[in-house]
């Protein structure tokens, strides 16, 4: 037998072969048993678990607490900040608050500053003769008032004075002379060179705080 014929044959009974599979896998699927979904707690399935406020619960995961634990934490206290509609009644019929929010005219004013200042006086919060500031004396017998005590002001600064005198300003002609030799030096040996000359001639004649080259002192 030629081999072109055995190779022809092979691939008819491979062909042949993968048909009849496909065919049997379809029918093995078609009538293999079905297998039944098993529900864990069908008495529980249909009915959905709801919180508080009648919406549904959806559990939190433990989170860390502030004593450290691991857990969920509690929810704060519900207060009521509702304001109830009888309190704002009860506000509105207050007599104050409803003269208070009353406009009147400028003639209906004059007649009720014209009305208090009789002998009746005023009355309610706006009744300030027993605070002490003389409301409701008669004129020239108002009860004085208590004196405020103020703090005394701080001293003013003391005056720069520069000594008189050739004495003073002989001392002060050198003390600029060595500040300008200090000004000629470096960076670091400047401030040392600065504050003995300061020294030598600021310390014996007095001049801190009364001469511009001799600073105050602040220690």
């Amino acid at each position: 037998m030629s081999w072109r014929l055995i190779l022809v044959a092979l691939l008819l009974v491979a062909g042949a072969s993968a048909w009849g599979g496909l065919q049997l896998g379809n029918w093995l699927v078609a009538h293999g048993p079905a297998a039944p979904v098993i529900e864990e707690h069908p008495e529980l399935s249909s009915v959905p678990v709801l919180d508080a406020n009648g919406l549904p619960y959806v559990a939190q995961p433990p989170q860390p607490l502030v004593n450290g634990q691991l857990g969920v934490p509690e929810l704060p206290d519900h207060f009521s900040w509702e304001v109830s509609e009888a309190s704002i009644e009860e506000i509105k019929s207050n007599p104050s608050i409803a003269i208070a929010t009353t406009t009147i005219t400028m003639d209906e004013a004059r007649q009720i500053a014209e009305f208090m200042g009789g002998a009746q006086g005023l009355q309610g919060i706006a009744d300030v003769g027993n605070l002490g500031l003389g409301a409701g004396q008669p004129a020239g017998q108002n009860m004085p008032l208590q004196p405020i005590e103020v703090a005394p002001p701080p001293p003013p600064p003391p005056a720069v004075v520069t000594p008189q005198g050739s004495n003073g300003n002989q001392w002060q002609a050198s003390l600029r002379q060595e500040l300008q030799a200090c000004s000629a030096l470096g960076f670091f040996d400047r401030p040392s060179c600065a504050w003995a000359a300061r020294n030598k001639y600021c310390e014996p004649n007095n001049g801190w705080g009364r001469v511009r080259d001799c600073p105050a002192k602040s220690f």
